[in-house]
């Protein structure tokens, strides 16, 4: 059995009883830095072999653990902090395990996106999570196009060193927007910024950052095809292409579908 454990994101006391009884009981853990988990274990008294499982290792190591728990073996999975597969080691393990009828479960525990969402204030019916923003300038640009048009919360890692860029390019794209920069958590210095992005860009903002950005609730397109595309290509410095691919998204259309109606308009 493959056990994919919670582990705390800051303060060592967010971990369960149960996340301590199963590292305790297992063969050995998966982890992403043995140095790091082992002060977790050593605070929990928790004796087991730890073996190195990450980005860079993960797949060389895959046949090995699969092996490992076709012969019945109990084994954890944890990552550096929070849950494993969030951004973390872990996602094509399941996979494999699914693939080969494998048993795993998942002990829920500390999550930085749902911690961080909670003192943002933002609603929570409806939201998002996506992971790292790229450091492509191309993706990001449309990662956050796409969060500011989202009928809802749109949460982010970003690091320290880039979040002050990344909020210059929320100040440009959607000035109007409520974005919160959440540090820190659990920790003794957590702190939740709150406001437009143009109103945190002097702010000192160190350690583990989480980005939330809220969106636009649910718009009805007034506009036809054609001026909905000219907006978009001039609001957001847009190719056609990229306007027209965006435009679709966020009308729910196909793609060809409102590249036709272009067509029969610029015919008028």
């Amino acid at each position: 059995m493959l056990f994919l454990v919670a582990t705390p994101i800051g303060n060592l006391s967010d971990i369960t009883y149960r996340a301590v009884e199963t590292l305790k009981s297992v063969d050995y853990i998966l982890c992403e830095d043995t140095r790091k988990s082992g002060i977790l274990l050593k605070q929990y008294g928790i004796e087991k072999p730890l073996k190195s499982f990450h980005k860079f290792s993960e797949k060389k190591l895959e046949e090995w653990v699969l092996s490992d728990l076709g012969e019945g073996k109990q084994i954890a999975l944890i990552s550096d902090a929070g849950t494993p597969g969030i951004s973390d080691p872990g996602q094509r393990l399941i996979e494999r395990c699914i693939e080969q009828k494998l048993p795993f479960t998942s002990l829920p525990g500390p999550s930085a996106p749902i911690v961080a969402l909670s003192l943002s204030g933002f609603k929570m019916d409806r939201f998002q999570f996506s992971g790292f923003l790229s450091k492509k300038a191309s993706e990001r640009k449309t990662a956050l196009i796409d969060a500011l048009f989202y009928p809802g919360v749109s949460i982010f890692f970003e690091s320290p060193e880039r979040v002050h860029k990344t909020l210059e390019e929320i100040a440009q794209l959607g000035p109007d927007h409520q974005v919160a920069v959440v540090r820190e958590m659990t920790k003794i210095y957590e702190e939740c910024l709150k406001g437009k992005a143009i109103e945190l860009l002097n702010a000192q903002i160190r350690g583990e950052v989480v980005l939330l950005i809220e969106g636009h609730a649910k718009i009805h397109y007034t506009q036809s095809p054609a001026e909905h595309v000219r907006e978009l290509q001039e609001q957001f410095d847009l190719s056609k292409q990229e306007a027209i691919k965006l435009a679709a998204e966020l009308r729910g259309v196909p793609k060809k579908e409102l590249y036709s109606c272009l067509i029969s308009e610029e015919k008028l």
